[in-house]
């Protein structure tokens, strides 16, 4: 099943992508504040199955996305996890022996078809298409083969980094990573039932139509297993905690000149299996 978070006259709500459209759970189970919360309360699987062969409520042209969990506790991100990546830095280093892990704000994240923001201080916005696992349950050292029971799906996002932002400091990439509305996640969540989260997945990322990243995620050097019992090393993983699990080789920055965004630009990153992630680039207005 599809779960999506959206707005609907100027009331945020969540449901189900459904073939017919919409199914709009928020209002049908007021008992629920939101899409995190249905994930807590354990609820999606009951949810699913009112939902199918039922009557959809709106169509995709009458809401406003939100991102997928538009409160979650935490939103982690992975860098440099694919084996291509890796080897773009050409510093003759070994593949790492630990993930590179840092966080996000919320508010650095927009809803699918909304503007991602340029920001005036910087010109090097940059994309970073990425699969991201939505945590369904809570748990602290989560064993590999334990991961897949605490994941609740998988959303789309774009991890959108102002490049000359993140070398502003000598050993973190926090600024870079969170000026408002530069990345974005969604469109919906997709339950493993459809989609095998720690199976084989494609990635790919495009700008105007033309494709700049493509990769599966045999090729990453920490698979989703492992990234979930790592992290909940240290981290307590809570239901709707967001993992970023990283960016394959092709962000504009690794170009030489670089692409980096512009106003007006169509960035769409697309996993077979759960859809398209598009937004447009804008000017943000100050």
């Amino acid at each position: 099943m599809k779960f999506l978070s959206f707005q609907h006259a100027g009331k945020a709500s969540f449901g189900a992508m459904t073939d017919a459209g919409i199914v709009d759970l928020g209002k049908r189970h007021t008992e629920l504040a939101d899409l995190r919360d249905a994930i807590r309360q354990d609820r999606l699987s009951d949810l699913a199955t009112e939902v199918k062969g039922g009557t959809a409520d709106l169509q995709a042209s009458d809401i406003t996305y939100l991102p997928t969990i538009p409160n979650p506790e935490k939103v982690i991100c992975i860098g440099v996890n694919y084996a291509k990546r890796n080897a773009e830095y050409k510093d003759n280093s070994d593949a790492p022996k630990y993930p590179s892990v840092f966080m996000r704000s919320r508010d650095s994240l927009t809803g699918h078809g909304q503007s991602l923001m340029d920001p005036p201080e910087s010109d090097q916005l940059d994309y970073e298409g990425e699969i991201v696992i939505v945590v369904g349950k809570d748990g602290r050292r989560i064993a590999p083969e334990k991961a897949h029971e605490h994941v609740a799906g998988l959303t789309i996002m774009n991890e959108g980094s102002v490049r000359d932002y993140l070398r502003h400091a000598k050993f973190n990439v926090t600024q870079g990573k969170n000026f408002e509305r530069s990345g974005s996640l969604g469109p919906w969540m997709i339950t493993p039932d459809e989609l095998d989260p720690m199976g084989e997945l494609q990635v790919m990322t495009r700008v105007n139509g033309e494709e700049r990243q493509n990769d599966v995620t045999s090729n990453l050097m920490f698979d989703f297993r492992y990234l979930v019992s790592y992290l909940s090393t240290f981290y307590r993983l809570r239901p709707g905690d967001i993992i970023a699990t990283g960016t394959p080789n092709g962000a504009g920055a690794r170009f030489d000149p670089p692409k980096f965004l512009r106003d007006g630009d169509v960035v769409e990153v697309e996993v077979p299996g759960i859809g398209v992630l598009s937004n447009t680039v804008a000017t943000e207005v100050v």
